[in-house]
């Protein structure tokens, strides 16, 4: 899914458009080895994935796009990793920041030869066999491997760019489940003139472009907290898809919003105060016991989060 377009100053002055992606990836095991695919054939090897179409679980977008690439019926599991990188400006002056969700999956049936078809190439290899190979970035970042920078011959992405949707609105945030070492629970309060006006949400919010998420979830914190975090723990993705969301903008909008949290310590807190400019999305902030949570009007993605402390 592509965000719609903003522009901002390039090099010598030049407008630059700044495109967001939400993609996600599947990290396949089998006897030590993981699968990496590529395409077109002779291009560079990449972990199976692709991009997330509008209004689309990210969970329900990995198992499809792994399916389509490699012809295998997979099970996703646990969210591994995120990650974000931007793409060079095109001659066209579009600046693409892709936000990369890795998930742990599973195959039903049997794993022991190679797969893919078409124009996809599908192989089987050893994290050292893997090592060798000409890697994209981001999916040696995932693996956990050195990575080097794209050579300059190398080949384009082969999915392009689809239209801009006049009314459709991609957002990627980064949020947390922010706690204290005595178990407080810091909660934001949604401002008015925004949607969940009046509710008690995590903090955390829209990343910029170029912005990794948890540096903007670390961002956020301060500015509608006031407060010095550490992220300890990856927890899961949300996804939300309101077609008729009425904010700021004074017409509605179909928005889809794909939202990533993560458990973050406050070592030593302070009193909630937020920091960020006036006219901003966050009314207050507050710490508060479990017990106190359950008298609030919260979001759904503060419930759940909540609900994973008595796990």
């Amino acid at each position: 899914m592509i965000t719609g377009r903003r522009a901002g100053a390039g090099e010598r002055g030049l407008v630059v458009e700044l495109v967001r992606r939400v993609a996600v990836y599947g990290l396949l095991s089998a006897s030590g080895r993981v699968l990496v695919v590529r395409e077109p054939a002779g291009g560079l090897w990449s972990l199976p994935g692709g991009s997330v179409a509008h209004a689309e679980h990210p969970e329900r977008a990995v198992v499809r796009t792994v399916g389509e690439q490699t012809g295998l019926t997979v099970s996703v599991g646990r969210l591994r990793a995120v990650v974000a990188d931007v793409s060079p400006p095109t001659q066209d002056g579009v600046s693409l920041h892709t936000d990369r969700l890795l998930f742990e999956m599973t195959v039903d049936g049997d794993v022991s030869g190679d797969t893919g078809g078409g124009t996809i190439e599908a192989r089987w290899v050893s994290p050292e066999d893997a090592a060798r190979l000409p890697l994209t970035p981001f999916s040696a970042e995932l693996l956990g491997l050195p990575v080097t920078p794209l050579p300059a011959d190398a080949p384009p992405s082969a999915e392009p760019l689809p239209p801009l949707h006049p009314d459709r609105r991609l957002r990627f945030g980064a949020y947390g489940l922010v706690t204290d070492p005595a178990g407080r629970i810091l909660l934001t309060q949604i401002a008015d003139g925004y949607p969940g006006a009046g509710k008690w949400h995590l903090p955390g919010g829209g990343t910029d472009h170029g912005e990794q998420p948890t540096t903007g979830l670390l961002r956020e914190l301060v500015e509608e907290g006031g407060q010095v975090g550490r992220v300890v723990e990856l927890l899961g993705v949300d996804n939300l898809h309101n077609p008729a969301a009425l904010g700021p903008e004074g017409r509605p909008l179909d928005w889809h919003g794909v939202r990533v949290i993560y458990r973050v310590l406050v070592d030593v807190p302070t009193d909630a105060v937020v920091t960020e400019s006036a006219g901003g999305s966050t009314a207050r902030a507050g710490w508060f016991t479990i017990a106190e949570t359950a008298d609030l009007p919260l979001t759904g993605i503060a419930a759940s989060a909540i609900g994973q402390l008595g796990r």
